[in-house]
């Protein structure tokens, strides 16, 4: 399951269990249609993956296209809260492959404040790692 939710400093993107090539696809083509609305420049991303289980191999070339296109239509930032290790793993690999890395930071769920640290890092630059 997915969310592609508007707010405030950019978006919210949720991914919860099975996610499939065929649902990834799902959620590529409504980003397009919702990043085509696009007003903003720039704009962060936080992306809440704490119930996602690992993506299998053909649906993560799905995602490193949209992370790319995320990047493309204006993302400065984006923020990742997991609640494992292997899922952060698999991402963290996928957003060196769509070129995104650098600007993406990882949370633990278990993070005191991780969502009020996912905005710090999306809207200020407030490095989560350094603080």
């Amino acid at each position: 399951m997915y969310k592609i939710e508007r707010k405030k400093t950019g978006y919210l993107l949720t991914f919860s269990g099975n996610m499939d090539r065929a649902e990834i696809e799902r959620w590529l083509n409504e980003s397009k249609l919702a990043l085509a609305k696009e007003s903003a420049t720039a704009f962060g991303v936080i992306i809440d993956m704490r119930e996602l289980a690992p993506l299998p191999n053909d649906a993560q070339e799905v995602m490193v296209e949209g992370q790319g296109l995320y990047k493309q239509k204006g993302m400065k930032r984006s923020a990742v809260i997991v609640a494992n290790n292997v899922t952060a793993m698999q991402f963290q690999r996928l957003a060196k492959e769509s070129g995104i890395h650098q600007w993406e930071r990882y949370l633990s769920a278990t993070t005191p404040d991780c969502n009020g640290k996912a905005v710090a890092w999306v809207k200020d630059g407030t490095d989560p790692d350094l603080t």
